[in-house]
């Protein structure tokens, strides 16, 4: 078979080489991963991103081998044929060469176009997001994992439809890929607050708000770190809607949301937590209603130069995928599934005692759990430890579990790095503006009532619990007497510091 002149040159010949052998991978691989059905985000990675870019490579090194060697043929004075290339197929070296360079062409422009396809797939999926760079998305990826979004791609809510957000994704992805190859990652990654898509174009594809108007039952039980690790059940009727569901939006938690109402507020701080100005507007009637904090003001020049942010669904659900959490909430979530066992006498107490250590490593984590909870009850419950070892060490491998799912200390993610915004309990949440210093000029205010948001139905310990109707609601008991302290000051200010 003849080629010209110019193709004979180590140049070209090596680029031949490496797009043959990189070719040759990519269809043995593509055999593989198809037939033996071992397919995974990393050989996938290796198939339709890393090869081919090899393969691109080394089809680039032909022409410009095939070009530099054309000029050195021209200086050393040898005849060639004109500068620009003339196709005449009556002439072999040129027929083989058109076949050769149309067979390829084909071949590349369909393995290009079935690489393009899949490399989208692949970096769209959820392995790619969650295990290429396993350090640092561990966090992210196991909170993803245990959360009700679970069966929802990452990109369904950091990208969503349309080039234009599918284009600055990418460009983004550029940078952290940078940061992880040198290093240069916080720790922990800062949520992306700035930089999501608003949530009127991802969750509302699928959360539709207007449908949003039943009030739900909510029963949560609680443990006391005492020796019995006692029960505390609280029932909350949420407010999430209206009493009347075709009252829609007119009142409810969801009223945040009414397409007649529109609200605003700035912020002095990145993270959306500290809130020193809101702005009501009623698009019904156009009037507008400001409200500021007396104890945190903020001046008129400054209210002109901020960003006013206007309210939507992740103002309060911020953590709606990633959510961690501290170490009283799946405590108790282990013990009513009875994965820790509440017969143990004082596992709670105990448990929260070691977990508000700080730990450099997971490793010295779990072990320090173990020893810890192993070394209270050989000291103090040594006949109980002795009949109950199975149980005890049953429970210790629960909680090194939930500890496992909610913090990494690697990455130095805590669940009070993260609060969330819905509720009051461990953070501000709810009362970042429902704190009764918000107040507009005609003296209204945005209140702090918690019947607002919800009633209390029931509440108490195991076998004492009181009721009220469903129209009524009871007034708030703590599980603990602290007197009115919990009146006078935040939830989050003791609970945020419990354990």
């Amino acid at each position: 078979m003849k080629l010209p002149p110019s193709s004979k040159n180590w140049l070209t010949i090596i680029g031949s080489i490496i797009a043959g052998m990189n070719l040759a991978l990519i269809i043995i691989l593509f055999i593989i991963s198809s037939i033996f059905n071992k397919g995974n985000t990393n050989l996938g990675l290796f198939i339709y991103i890393i090869l081919p870019g090899f393969l691109i490579f080394g089809l680039l090194l032909i022409p410009i081998g095939m070009i530099r060697e054309r000029k050195r043929i021209r200086k050393s004075g040898i005849k060639e044929e004109a500068k620009y290339p003339k196709i005449d197929l009556n002439d072999p070296r040129h027929r083989n060469a058109f076949v050769i360079f149309t067979i390829t062409t084909i071949i590349v422009l369909f393995l290009s176009t079935l690489g393009s396809f899949q490399a989208f797939h692949i970096t769209e999926s959820v392995e790619f997001c969650g295990t290429l760079c396993h350090q640092v998305m561990e966090p992210e990826y196991t909170a993803y994992q245990n959360s009700p979004h679970a069966n929802v791609a990452c990109v369904e809510c950091h990208v969503g439809a349309g080039a234009s957000w599918y284009v600055k994704s990418k460009l983004s992805g550029l940078h952290q890929v940078y940061a992880v190859l040198t290093n240069s990652y916080p720790r922990p990654i800062e949520t992306p607050l700035h930089d999501l898509r608003p949530a009127r174009e991802t969750c509302e594809k699928c959360h539709w708000p207007q449908k949003f108007y039943a009030r739900t039952l909510w029963t949560n039980k609680y443990f006391l770190a005492d020796s019995l690790n006692s029960e505390w059940d609280i029932m909350l009727e949420m407010k999430t809607g209206p009493e009347y569901s075709g009252m829609g939006f007119k009142e409810g938690i969801h009223w945040h949301i009414n397409p007649a109402v529109k609200i605003e507020y700035i912020s002095d701080n990145d993270k959306r937590e500290n809130i020193t100005y809101v702005k009501y507007t009623d698009l019904t009637s156009g009037k507008i209603t400001i409200f500021r904090d007396d104890s945190n003001p903020i001046t008129d020049s400054l209210v002109s130069v901020s960003d006013m942010r206007t309210m939507d669904c992740i103002d309060c659900h911020n953590r709606p995928s990633h959510n961690y959490k501290s170490p009283p909430v799946y405590f108790d979530k282990a013990m009513l599934t009875d994965t820790a066992s509440k017969n143990i006498p004082f596992f709670k107490k105990v448990s929260m005692g070691i977990l508000k250590d700080t730990f450099s490593n997971k490793d010295t984590a779990l072990m320090k759990i173990k020893e810890g909870i192993t070394d209270f009850y050989k000291s103090g419950f040594k006949e109980y430890y002795a009949n109950n070892k199975d149980l005890i060490d049953k429970s210790i491998v629960s909680v090194q579990k939930a500890f496992s799912q909610n913090t990494f200390p690697r990455m130095k993610v805590t669940y009070d790095h993260y609060p969330e915004h819905i509720g009051h309990l461990e953070s501000e949440g709810c009362f970042r503006c429902h704190n009764d210093t918000f107040k507009a000029p005609d003296g209204s205010k945005i209140s702090r009532d918690c019947n607002l948001c919800h009633n209390i139905v029931g509440q108490g310990k195991e076998g004492m619990m009181e009721y009220a109707n469903i129209r009524e609601n009871l007034a708030f008991k703590h599980p603990v007497n602290i007197g009115n302290a919990w009146k006078e000051s935040n939830c989050s200010e003791c609970h945020q510091f419990l354990y």
